[in-house]
């Protein structure tokens, strides 16, 4: 192996049941809002205009049901709005995008059916709502109706330590579960920014990504089965085996669905032994390019490490204080002897790279958790989002280049850089940041709006051209729904199939994916 400077490297050893990486502090349970509503949720208004009112003889139903029901407005506003850097602008103004008619929480699936039953008969939209920590708008209630609060249906059902599966309720918030399970010496590998903010059935219902995907994989690949309630009320299970040829995979079904064919009531993941050893490595490499063939070059020895993070000269600069270098951060986790050879193969790949402060990935894990940066910048009046996609390695640097060039070309735009942030045999995720700042001339939030939208059309579309797909994590939501059709091309009216056959009155979660609704047209943007 080349030689390698020793601080470029670092060996810790952990028991079995031992956290390599910090797990933050757990809290109650409950979602974290984001901005500040401007004068009080109390107040706050709906932004996408009129609602589906929620009747009150069904008001009454639902709370026969045994749910909890709430219909105080604030608790209405809070529950109508998640992360979504778009709505964050509309707060300023004392606005929340939707805004629920009630808010339900059930205890078991069984209110859950019922529930969806009384709004299926009664023609009144259905959002179903975990953490909020989204930042697509999945989650808001485009057209007002029942907000679908599912983190009362919490906890661990049961884990199968031979088979290592574990079975665990859809409104788990992940720093619970896996402190829960780090405590069993066992974990599930998946790490989102948002794991304190965010819900086992949101990861799921949003096709999520945690940064240990280059070794645990996204959830879709965790996932072995699911309990789902149909709009109707009917229950149904899929998946259960290591693997199977029963017809397409009705799992896959659901994943990725965000709550427009069915609510997830349970949730079977795949387990793993708590990694005892982890090493790190960082890198300066001439440009991004060749930063990142370096990583294709790691991933398809066939060991890749859990991370492997690319930043442009731009972001490293701004959050290494590295000059004109792009940067690669290494991270590896697990069994000390695989951890090892993984490490090697990465020495054997940067043997011609600049071997950096291994310090700076213990600056990144110390930090990696924070949200709060674009609610900050959102609220001194700047337009601010990220924006992230895949591609295969071939069309990488041509896609970096078109959208980071277009979002530079929206006026008022202050910066456009990249990082890649997940990396697979085939290709990668990009991960795009911009900020803008625009002459309000009298028209506050309008302007912001336009600017916003804008610097969407423009980015998302360069992506779509160049060869990349609509989302890799975050979703579609609201902000992403005007690209899906486009994105999906004929394939998309076979969603629609699928929407018309599992949900015909088309009460769950209206407004989504490029869907049709029966409320209308969603008026964003």
């Amino acid at each position: 192996m080349p030689s390698v400077p020793v601080h470029a490297f670092g060996l810790v050893q952990w028991p079995a049941v031992a956290d390599p990486i910090a797990l933050p502090p757990t809290g109650p349970g409950a979602p974290t809002p984001p901005i500040e509503i401007r004068g009080g949720a109390a107040g706050a208004r709906a932004h996408l205009g009129e609602m589906v009112p929620v009747p009150d003889p069904v008001i009454d139903r639902l709370r026969k049901t045994g749910a909890g029901v709430s219909t105080d407005h604030a608790v209405r506003a809070e529950a109508s709005r998640d992360w979504w850097p778009g709505a964050m602008i509309w707060a300023t103004e004392g606005e929340v995008p939707g805004l629920a008619g009630v808010v339900v929480s059930p205890t078991d699936a069984e209110q859950v059916a019922a529930v969806l039953r009384l709004c299926n008969a009664a023609r009144v939209p259905v959002t179903a709502a975990g953490g909020r920590s989204g930042v697509c708008g999945a989650s808001v209630p485009a057209f007002g109706g029942v907000v679908l609060d599912t983190t009362a249906l919490a906890g661990v059902v049961s884990i199968d330590e031979e088979s290592m599966i574990l079975d665990v309720a859809p409104g788990t918030f992940g720093d619970h579960l896996e402190a829960e399970l780090r405590a069993k010496g066992l974990t599930v590998g998946h790490w989102p920014q948002t794991v304190a903010l965010s819900t086992v059935g949101g990861w799921v219902a949003c096709r999520g990504a945690g940064q240990l995907s280059n070794k645990y994989g996204k959830i879709e690949d965790m996932v072995v089965g699911l309990d789902v309630v149909l709009a109707d009320g009917t229950a149904i299970t899929t998946g259960g085996g290591p693997r199977a040829a029963v017809g397409p995979d009705l799992t896959q079904v659901f994943v990725g669905s965000e709550g427009t064919l069915g609510v997830i009531t349970g949730v079977r993941l795949r387990l793993h032994p708590a990694p005892q050893a982890q090493r790190h490595a960082a890198f300066g490499f001439d440009s991004f390019a060749a930063a990142n063939d370096a990583c294709r070059r790691i991933v398809q020895r066939g060991l890749p490490p859990a991370v492997l993070r690319v930043y442009d000269a731009i972001e490293a600069d701004r959050s290494y204080q590295t000059g004109d270098r792009a940067v690669l951060l290494v991270m590896d986790e697990g069994d000390p002897i695989v951890v090892d050879a993984t490490m090697a193969i990465t020495a054997e790949v940067c043997a011609d790279a600049e071997a950096l402060d291994g310090d700076l990935v213990d600056r990144w894990l110390s930090h990696r958790n924070e949200v709060s940066a674009l609610e900050a910048l959102i609220g001194k009046g700047y337009v601010v989002d990220t924006m992230e996609i895949s591609a295969p390695w071939s069309r990488l640097e041509d896609i970096y280049a078109a959208t980071t060039g277009a979002l530079r070309s929206v006026p008022g735009t202050l910066a456009a850089s990249a990082h890649q942030s997940h990396a697979y045999s085939d290709g990668a995720c990009l991960y795009f940041t911009f900020a803008a700042k625009v002459d309000e001339d009298g028209e506050g939030t309008t302007a912001r709006d336009r600017t916003y939208a804008q610097l969407w059309d423009v980015g998302q579309r360069a992506v779509l051209a160049a060869g990349g797909t609509l989302s890799h994590h975050h979703g579609v939501g609201l902000n992403r729904s005007r690209f899906t059709a486009e994105a999906l091309g004929a394939g998309h009216a076979v969603l629609q199939s699928v929407k018309d056959a599992l949900d015909p009155n088309g009460i769950l979660n209206p407004g989504k994916l490029g869907l049709r609704s029966p409320f209308g047209e969603v008026t964003y943007p």
